[in-house]
Parts: structure tokens; C-alpha cells; sequence
């Protein structure tokens, strides 16, 4: 895959994040949520923008390193709105999570694949 479409699916899932959001049922426990996924769903996509300005290899790897993390960050969200039954469709959330489990999978081999790199070098 390359970095357009990679790209585009970040900020496909970011904007899906949203709307999942949306149709969601917030209250007095779970009021905080909405706002930490969306930032951290968002921060993901705007991360990996940011990596394609990378100055070295080593400033792009720590880029992907802040994308995994805010993935890793929003996947613990979905899991714990799935399980606290905050949205109205199963099937939507399965599909974010499935999505998100897919990113977090490309950039931990991305992030291994140029540290195994930098080790060699």
C-alpha cells in the first residue's frame, strides 16, 4: 500500500470516528469520550501528514511512532464504548475496530521494518 492510500485511510477512519460519535448516546459517565476518540482517531491521521515532512529517517520513525500511539489510544475507546453499549450499531463499531486493529498492524511493522533498518546501518 502506498502512503496516498494509506493516507486516505486514515482520514477515512478519523471521519468515521466523527460520525460514529454522532450516533452515539453520551451521559454524565461517558460524557468525556466523544472528545478523547475524535482527538485521538484525528491526531492519527494528522500524525502521519506530518510524517511525510519528515527532516530524517529517525524523526519519520518517532512521526509513525505518535501514529501508533494514537491508534492504540483509540482502539482502547472503541473497546471500552463497545462494551459499555454507548452506540446503536454493532456492526459500525466492529468495523471501526477492525479498521483500527488493521492500521495499528501496518504501523507496527512499519515502525519494526525501519528500526531493524537503523540497526543495520
Amino acid at each position: 500500500m502506498d502512503r496516498i492510500e494509506l493516507e486516505r485511510r486514515l482520514i477515512s477512519f478519523s471521519a468515521d470516528i466523527i460520525s460514529l460519535c454522532k450516533d452515539c448516546r453520551f451521559d454524565d459517565y461517558t460524557f468525556h469520550l466523544p472528545r478523547q476518540i475524535v482527538r485521538s482517531g484525528s491526531s492519527a491521521a494528522l500524525n502521519y501528514g506530518e510524517a511525510q515532512s519528515a527532516e530524517s529517517r529517525a524523526d519519520f520513525t518517532h512521526k509513525l511512532s505518535l501514529v501508533f500511539k494514537e491508534l492504540r489510544e483509540t482502539e482502547v475507546n472503541l473497546t471500552i464504548m463497545s462494551k459499555s453499549v454507548i452506540c446503536n450499531n454493532p456492526v459500525r463499531m466492529s468495523q471501526l475496530v477492525n479498521e483500527c486493529h488493521a492500521l495499528i498492524a501496518i504501523f507496527q511493522k512499519s515502525i519494526n521494518t525501519l528500526k531493524n533498518k537503523s540497526r543495520l546501518n
